[in-house]
């Protein structure tokens, strides 16, 4: 099922349908401040399993999540005094945080080294998702058989639509990219790969 959904001011009606689909188990396309994302509720472990197999991801492919503010973060990862300060400028934006998992996180996603990696979005629609199905979702990058980032809910329904439950379509983001991705695991920062977020700052360090 395609929704248009306006990305400054998305629409209630339409976001409750698409969060009443995740509730229901099911595996959406949505816009991301970075690119195109698929995803589910994060505590439905059928829906995650489902977003593996859509993707034909490896189970030692880890899935982070992207989260609605920083005391949603501190409910599902250890987020020290350091990190806090650090990620709090930081969102919401393109910034992928790997923190310590909680016990609030279902097995199925977190690291053999019991890490999680996790986002704010700077996204509106996003937003929208996240405080209407009362916590976080799952976020897969969207790409084409080619590699290449899909550049709208249409491309998406067209390659993938017959696997997922409902797509979003906020138009054309653009070619964009990839989140940022920082390591606060170990209580300083790490940069783990290079994205869209600004990491200047952290080589001059």
């Amino acid at each position: 099922m395609l929704f248009s959904v306006n990305s400054d001011n998305p629409e209630q009606r339409k976001i409750k349908q698409i969060v009443d689909i995740l509730k229901d188990g099911g595996v959406i396309a949505y816009p991301t401040d970075t690119s195109y994302g698929i995803g589910c509720d994060l505590n439905n472990k059928k829906a995650v399993e489902k977003v593996y197999k859509i993707l034909q991801l490896p189970k030692n492919k880890h899935l982070s999540f992207l989260c609605s503010d920083l005391s949603s973060i501190a409910e599902y990862a250890v987020v020290s005094n350091f990190a806090y300060k650090t990620i709090r400028r930081l969102i919401p934006g393109a910034y992928t945080f790997i923190l310590g998992a909680s016990k609030t996180v279902p097995d199925a996603i977190i690291s053999k080294r019991k890490e999680v990696g996790i986002r704010v979005p700077k996204n509106n629609i996003c937003q929208a998702i996240i405080e209407e199905l009362g916590g976080p979702i799952i976020n897969a990058t969207a790409k084409k058989g080619n590699g290449e980032f899909f550049l709208d809910g249409i491309e998406i329904e067209e390659e993938m639509g017959k696997l997922l439950d409902a797509i979003i379509d906020a138009g054309n983001i653009g070619n964009q990219g990839l989140s940022t991705v920082i390591d606060f695991s170990n209580d300083e920062v790490t940069l783990v790969r290079k994205g869209m977020g600004d990491y200047s700052w952290i080589i001059e360090e």
